[in-house]
């Protein structure tokens, strides 16, 4: 018993409880240069997508079957900026940011060399807009607390669990926040993305 867990352990590379049942996502933080100045690079969805249109967002998207993180991301970026992956510079990941809607998001931060040649696909993106990263630096954004709970499915077996129905299920707290740049809205999962980010160049 103890040699077959070994055997099954010795190349194990541990991740997140339950993920296969999980949908998997990346995105960029592309850094542009721009006159000497360093800004963010972020894309608003185009109107006519059925899952959050008009929505500002990196560029990045779901992980294929045996495609890596950060394969998927270098694709995502190519597909939606029309660009190519010779202009494109992945610098580090990011922390892993996991939802209540059970998705996975393995944020990177690269920089995109030449911005002059991006072929953006209209089909995704309506367009992209710049943001310096000193402005971002210095913002403080509007934090809203969304609670969190468990609703048990209607045959959840209460009977074989101590307090029965009675049982107090644990609740969470999923924080909401909110950048403004002119009349960019920049908000949601782009947001943690953005302040984890953020938070790294301030240490």
């Amino acid at each position: 018993m103890i040699n077959t867990l070994k055997n099954k352990l010795s190349n194990y590379k541990p991740y997140i409880n339950g993920h296969k049942n999980m949908k998997k996502a990346s995105v960029l933080i592309p850094i542009v240069k721009k006159d000497g100045s360093f800004y963010i690079l972020f894309q608003v969805r185009s109107k006519t997508l059925r899952s959050q249109p008009n929505e500002i967002s990196f560029p990045g998207g779901k992980i294929e079957l045996n495609e890596t993180p950060y394969d998927a991301c270098i694709r995502e970026t190519c597909e939606e900026l029309g660009t190519f992956p010779d202009n494109i510079q992945i610098i580090s990941e990011l922390d892993l940011l996991i939802t209540p809607a059970n998705l996975i998001i393995h944020p990177y931060v690269g920089i995109l060399d030449n911005i002059e040649t991006l072929n953006i696909n209209k089909d995704e993106v309506d367009h992209i807009f710049l943001v310096p990263i000193s402005y971002l630096l210095k913002y403080e954004p509007n934090y809203y607390n969304n609670e969190v709970k468990i609703i048990p499915d209607n045959n959840f077996p209460y009977d074989i669990i101590p307090n029965k129905e009675n049982y107090k299920f644990g609740k969470g707290n999923y924080e909401v926040l909110f950048y403004k740049y002119n009349n960019y809205i920049i908000w949601g999962i782009t947001a943690k993305i953005l302040q984890n980010f953020l938070e790294v160049l301030n240490d």
